[in-house]
């Protein structure tokens, strides 16, 4: 019920009338600002924010769910880890082998992460998202009040993308969050750690698989992807264990030793890696809660997508494509 509710205040609120979201005075001031700082033409932006249309099935698709109890560490790993999809990783490792050797080299990014990010992502290339980017951005930007500033950032990113690019900024498709092409990236990310892996002259993460893995390559490597260093380790809560809740709410960044951990009651392998880590929950409704550390290098995967879930799946992903 709160979901619905949510849906439906959000789309009263959405504009109408011919102007579309020229109309509006936050819009207005949005496109001031692109003048001023960057110097793109007021009257060329209005006409494209005039053409612009709400996407109610945006707005859908990012509401929180009515019960936030519903997320399934198990069905979310069944949703990736699974055969087809790991198939289909292996002959894009197959068929992209050079690239994948270049990438890892250059980054110290394992190949099989790289494709794992990509198999998760978009199923190599199989789901790159139907909807108009400048459109959904637009729509998230002025009528998702929750991450409205984020999402004016993206919008931002996007009008100066296309401007770089010389493409129409409407002329943009991926996914309702505005994420592009096969590693799915959004536009200031495009901007900052997308390459042209290929050196064909130009960035195409949609059509040019060396791009997309050279771009993902170069993501995790400027956000401190340590090469050859663990991602996570499986653990368990010992019989005389303390509650975690105190390690759980020191975040995911990691900063507690081995030791640390077994003097709070954690069952840790004594051949565990001695390197900083934190303790991640993974929670499944009506099972046990699966408990794990995580290292440096799975911190950097939440920097892809900050989700504890997402990193672990990347891993566990990764683990099956290596042991094929």
């Amino acid at each position: 019920m709160k979901r619905l509710f949510f849906i439906l205040t959000v789309l009263f609120a959405l504009p109408a009338g011919a102007g579309g979201y020229a109309a509006r005075a936050d819009v207005q001031a949005f496109i001031a600002e692109m003048q001023e700082e960057y110097g793109f033409d007021a009257a060329h932006l209005t006409a494209l924010f005039a053409r612009a249309r709400p996407l109610p099935a945006v707005l859908k698709a990012i509401a929180p769910p009515a019960d936030a109890r519903i997320r399934s560490w198990r069905s979310y790993r069944a949703r990736f880890i699974e055969p087809r999809r790991i198939e289909a990783g292996r002959a894009f490792m197959q068929r992209h082998a050079a690239a994948l050797r270049k990438a890892q080299t250059m980054s110290g990014v394992p190949a099989e992460i790289i494709a794992a990010i990509i198999g998760i992502e978009t199923f190599y290339g199989r789901h790159l998202g139907r909807f108009d980017v400048f459109a959904a951005l637009t729509t998230l930007a002025f009528d998702y009040p929750p991450r409205a500033e984020l999402f004016r950032r993206e919008l931002a990113a996007l009008l100066l993308l296309a401007r770089e690019e010389g493409r129409p900024p409407d002329g943009y498709r991926g996914s309702y969050a505005g994420a592009i092409g096969l590693a799915q990236f959004l536009p200031s990310s495009i901007r900052a750690y997308a390459v042209d892996f290929d050196h064909d002259g130009r960035i195409d993460l949609t059509h040019s698989a060396a791009d997309a893995i050279g771009s993902v390559a170069n993501f995790l490597k400027a956000h401190g992807w340590e090469s050859d260093a663990p991602i996570a380790l499986p653990v368990k809560l010992g019989a005389g264990a303390a509650a975690p809740d105190a390690l759980l709410a020191e975040g995911i960044l990691p900063q507690r030793s081995a030791q640390e951990f077994r003097e709070f009651g954690i069952e840790i392998p004594d051949d565990a890696p001695d390197a900083p880590a934190a303790l991640i929950d993974l929670v499944t409704p009506d099972a046990p809660t699966e408990y794990w550390l995580g290292y440096r290098n799975f911190y950097v995967l939440t920097r892809y997508n900050r989700s504890s879930f997402y990193a672990l799946a990347v891993h566990l992903f990764a683990e099956a494509l290596r042991k094929r």
